[in-house]
């Protein structure tokens, strides 16, 4: 059996499959297998695959069903212990997979670890070092722009990247794999927050090194189509993790937190996707309720360190302390 499999989402991406696949069968220290999802491309992507790369295993869906349904489908394909995600805008080092299932292993409580993702023409300066949220609503990818020197310490992260990261199989399964209804955006965040509600961790290995282009499917960084599904998202994913005297709790940080981003969007003219966006996400909530996290009093240790780290999460977006 292999230590790990390679599981890359594909969705009109051919001018990147090279570059990330040669990389990928690169790879060194490690037995593993690679699945490659594609999403019903229109550009050559599944012809190429198949006549260049026949080690790879090649699966068809067909339409674009989105990440969640992507990477779920290459999860319950895969036989190994670890599962890597894997965008295909990317670029990964030698000893990019062997690092991750060693950190895994180091620390049987990790449930996820993500890699020390670069910028793809700015080598030296960080596209993530895993993710953070606070109590405003917020997400951070830590360390977002900064010298890749100041982040060479393996340490504790709120969430796991799923652009490339590992995660434990059967740990993924049993807690219900990627939500579909996300579609795209927050997906990894919501799945390393129910992890984290049943007391398991996530992780940051700088070893793992991997070049990341950015916004290859969806575009520019702010954009109708990413706008519209991480508002929405962001509300399902706060109704889905946190019991109702949680959302109380946090009530007059998330008014002021997705009021600034609201007015955020509105100067960059995007205002009115920002709230067709969250009326989406209150869809969500009405339409997925059964797929709330069931609070237990056994978890309630967790939600005190989580609900801690929202609020200590909020220094992070002071001047000066962004992403460390």
């Amino acid at each position: 059996m292999s230590d790990v499999t390679i599981v890359i989402p594909n969705y009109n991406g051919i001018a990147f499959l090279k570059t990330c696949l040669d990389s990928v069968l690169a790879q060194t220290g490690v037995q593993m297998d690679v699945i490659i999802i594609d999403n019903g491309s229109v550009d050559g992507s599944q012809e190429f695959i198949s006549s260049n790369y026949p080690q790879c295993e090649l699966v068809c869906l067909d339409q674009n069903y989105g990440f969640c349904r992507a990477v779920n489908e290459g999860i319950n394909r895969a036989k190994s212990p670890y599962v890597i995600l894997l965008n295909n805008d990317t670029e990964v080092r030698p000893l990019f997979a062997a690092s991750l299932v060693a950190s895994m292993k180091e620390d049987k409580s990790r449930f996820s670890c993500s890699a020390r993702m670069l910028m793809y023409t700015k080598r030296d300066l960080l596209d993530d070092a895993g993710d953070f949220y606070c109590a405003f609503g917020w997400g951070i990818a830590r360390g977002k722009g900064r010298p890749k020197q100041e982040y060479e310490t393996a340490d504790q992260i709120f969430s796991a990247c799923g652009g490339a990261a590992i995660y434990q199989t059967e740990m993924v399964r049993l807690i219900g794999g990627f939500d579909e209804a996300h579609f795209a955006y927050l997906e990894d965040m919501d799945l390393c927050w129910r992890a984290r509600i049943h007391g398991w961790k996530s992780w940051y290995e700088p070893d793992a090194e991997v070049f990341h282009v950015g916004s290859a499917t969806s575009g520019s960084r702010y954009n109708r189509f990413k706008v519209l599904h991480s508002a929405g998202n962001n509300l399902y994913m706060i109704y889905k993790n946190m019991p109702l005297a949680q959302m109380l709790l946090n009530l007059p940080f998330l008014l002021v937190g997705f009021l600034i981003k609201y007015l955020f969007f509105v100067k960059k003219g995007l205002g009115k996707d920002y709230r067709e966006g969250l009326a989406r996400g209150f869809e969500l909530c009405r339409k997925h309720k059964d797929r709330k996290v069931r609070f237990l009093w056994k978890n309630l240790p967790a939600y005190v360190a989580i609900q801690v780290e929202l609020w200590k999460n909020i220094l992070l977006f002071l001047p000066g302390r962004r992403g460390n």
